[in-house]
């Protein structure tokens, strides 16, 4: 599985990359990269139909635990992911902006 740091998931972003975050609810809502889709890891077995295959994701969570687990999940079924080392928190310390607003379901 493939990993990138904050700094090269900034480029991807320019370049219209998809952005999954797979924090819990709160966690998302207190700030989360720009223009993330909000999917929590634990439902992410619930809504693999929303992963395409045509499209490889960008895999978040806080510090790169979660996001791991989850992409090797999804290349398990199938689906390229790539994980982002360091999560939110590292986005965050590289003085990228964040988004703060509701959960999505």
């Amino acid at each position: 599985m493939d990993s990138i740091t904050v700094a090269q998931l900034k480029t991807a972003i320019d370049a219209d990359a998809v952005v999954i975050d797979v924090r819990e609810g709160y966690e998302f809502a207190d700030g989360h990269i720009p223009g993330a889709l909000h999917i929590p890891m634990a439902t992410v077995p619930l809504r693999l139909a929303e992963f395409s295959t045509a499209t490889t994701p960008y895999v978040v969570c806080q510090s790169g635990g979660r996001s791991w687990q989850v992409c090797a999940f999804l290349e398990r079924n199938g689906i390229t992911a790539i994980n982002v080392d360091g999560g939110t928190g590292a986005w965050q310390a590289s003085g990228y902006p964040v988004e703060v607003n509701a959960p999505t379901p």
